[in-house]
C-alpha cells in the first residue's frame, strides 16, 4: 500500500450518488488512518529484522511487537480511534505475503473490506455490506456468500447490541449506497447483528446459526437470480471444518448449509429440498458429519460427495486440492493466492472471506499453531511451490494473505511462508 486508505480525499469530491436521500452522514477520516505509510515502512523494518534475526539469540525469536504510531492519537476530547495495526490494514508485508493483522475479527474484517474496496472513487466502494454477530460463526461463514458477485458485499462484524469500532470506521471509509443488484439494500443484517442508524438494512435469519444459514441460501436464490450450482454442507458443531466453506461460498456462489453430527437439522433439509437436483458437497470427516447424515442427505439430493480430512488443517488443504466438474479450488499447481488464518478462530474465515473473491482468488487455509507451521501445510505449499528454469519475469507467482496480528500467526511463521511461496530457480538452465 503506497498511500493511506482513504485518507486526504474530501467528502465533498466523491460523485454526487442519485439516492442521496440514503446516504449516511460519513465521518471525517480518523487520524489514525493517516498513519498507513509510515506504518508501513516500520513493519517492513521489523519483519525483515525478524527474519534476519530469527536465528540468533537465544532461539526463541524475535518478540518486538507490531509498532504503533505515537503521532495518530486522537486528542482526549474526542472520540477514541484505533491505529492502522489494530483495525487490520495490511501493513506487515514481505515479498510473497502481506497480513491483515487485526487483535480481533472485526478489526482483521474492518482490513479486509478495504483492502478489497479501497473506497477512494465512488467506483471502488461496494453497494452494500453484511453484518454479522460476533457471537454466531455459523451466520458468518453462511454469509460469505453475500460477497460472490454480483452483489460483491463484504462481512463486518458486528454485535447484537453495539457495533464495533472498526466496523464503524469501515462503513463510513466504504459508505455502500445499494444497487440493483442489492435491491437498494446498504446493509444485510445477519441474526441479532447490530446496525448503525441511516443505513437502508435488511435483516436476514434472525434466530442466528443454522436458521440463518438457511435463509441466506434463499436470500442467495433471490440475489443471484436462480438456484446454486452446487451446496456445501458444513460441521454446525466443529468450527474448525466448516471455516474453509467460507472462502468457496465468496468465490463460487454456492451457498452453506450446517448439519450436526449424527442429525439434519430441519432448516438445512428445508433448504436442500428446494434444490433436490443441485449437488451436494459435505465438508469435514466422518467424525464432524457421520455417513448416516450423507444418508439423509442423499434421501432428498441427487448427488452426495464428502470433501474431508481427518483434522482442520488437512481439511482446508483437501477443499483446496479438490475438483469434480465445475466445484473446487483444484489449486494444485504453482501461480495462485492463499489466506492462512487460524483455525481456532472461525469468525476470520468470514472475516476473510472477500480476498478469495478478488485479488489472487485463493483458498482458505489454515495453521493450528501461532509459531509452528503445520508439516500438512508446510507441505503442500511446498507441492505448490513456483519455480523458473530461465526467466522468472514470465514465471507464475503465489501470493498469501496472513490473517491476525502475532499472538495469531508469529512473524516467523509468515516469514516461513513467505520462503515456501518465494519464486525458486530450478535447473541449470542459463
Amino acid at each position: 500500500m503506497t498511500r493511506p486508505i482513504n485518507a486526504d480525499v474530501p467528502p465533498a469530491k466523491r460523485a454526487e450518488v442519485p439516492n442521496a436521500k440514503r446516504r449516511r452522514r460519513r465521518k471525517p477520516v480518523p487520524a489514525a488512518l493517516k498513519a498507513i505509510a509510515g506504518l508501513f515502512v516500520l513493519a517492513v523494518f521489523f519483519i525483515v529484522a525478524a527474519i534476519l534475526g530469527g536465528g540468533g539469540g537465544d532461539g526463541e525469536g524475535p518478540e518486538t511487537p507490531a509498532p504503533v504510531s505515537e503521532a495518530a492519537r486522537t486528542p482526549a476530547e474526542a472520540p477514541a480511534t484505533r491505529t492502522p495495526d489494530e483495525l487490520g490494514y495490511p501493513a506487515f508485508a514481505t515479498a510473497n505475503t502481506t497480513r491483515v493483522g487485526g487483535p480481533d475479527p472485526a478489526s482483521n474484517a474492518a482490513g479486509v473490506a478495504l483492502a478489497t474496496y479501497p473506497s477512494i472513487e465512488p467506483s471502488q466502494q461496494p453497494q452494500a455490506v453484511t453484518l454479522v454477530d460476533a457471537s454466531d460463526w455459523r451466520g458468518a461463514i453462511a454469509a460469505s456468500v453475500l460477497m460472490a458477485a454480483p452483489v460483491g458485499a463484504p462481512v463486518l462484524v458486528s454485535e447484537a447490541d453495539s457495533v464495533p469500532e472498526p466496523s464503524e470506521q469501515a462503513l463510513d471509509a466504504l459508505d455502500p449506497q445499494g444497487d440493483k443488484a442489492t435491491e437498494g439494500t446498504q446493509a444485510f443484517t445477519i441474526g441479532a447483528a447490530s446496525v448503525p442508524s441511516g443505513l437502508q438494512a435488511k435483516r436476514v435469519g434472525g434466530g442466528g446459526g443454522t436458521v440463518a444459514a438457511a435463509a441466506i441460501a434463499t436470500l442467495r436464490d433471490e440475489l443471484l437470480g436462480g438456484p446454486p450450482k452446487h451446496i456445501v454442507v458444513a460441521p454446525s458443531a466443529q468450527p474448525a471444518f466448516a471455516m474453509p466453506a467460507a472462502a468457496w461460498a465468496a468465490r463460487s456462489g454456492d451457498p452453506v448449509l450446517f448439519a450436526d453430527e449424527d442429525k439434519l437439522p430441519a432448516p438445512t433439509a428445508a433448504a436442500l429440498k428446494r434444490h433436490p437436483k443441485t449437488p451436494v458437497y459435505v465438508l469435514g470427516p466422518s467424525a464432524a458429519i457421520s455417513s448416516d447424515v450423507l444418508r439423509q442427505i442423499g434421501k432428498i439430493a441427487d448427488r452426495v460427495r464428502r470433501v474431508s480430512g481427518e483434522d482442520p488443517v488437512s481439511n482446508a488443504i483437501a477443499l483446496a486440492r479438490y475438483a469434480d466438474g465445475n466445484f473446487g479450488w483444484n489449486v494444485n499447481d504453482p501461480g495462485h493466492g492463499f489466506v492462512v488464518a487460524r483455525a481456532d478462530e472461525p469468525l476470520d474465515a468470514a472475516a476473510a472471506a472477500a480476498l478469495s473473491a478478488s485479488g489472487t482468488w485463493g483458498p482458505l487455509l489454515l495453521t493450528d499453531s501461532a509459531d509452528t507451521l503445520p508439516a500438512a501445510l508446510r507441505g503442500y505449499l511446498l507441492d505448490v511451490k513456483p519455480g523458473y528454469t530461465t526467466d522468472p519475469t514470465r514465471a507464475f507467482y503465489n501470493h498469501v494473505w496472513v490473517i491476525g496480528d502475532q499472538e495469531a500467526i508469529d512473524v516467523n511463521e509468515q516469514a516461513e511462508i513467505d520462503e515456501l511461496a518465494e519464486l525458486a530457480k530450478i535447473g541449470g538452465g542459463e
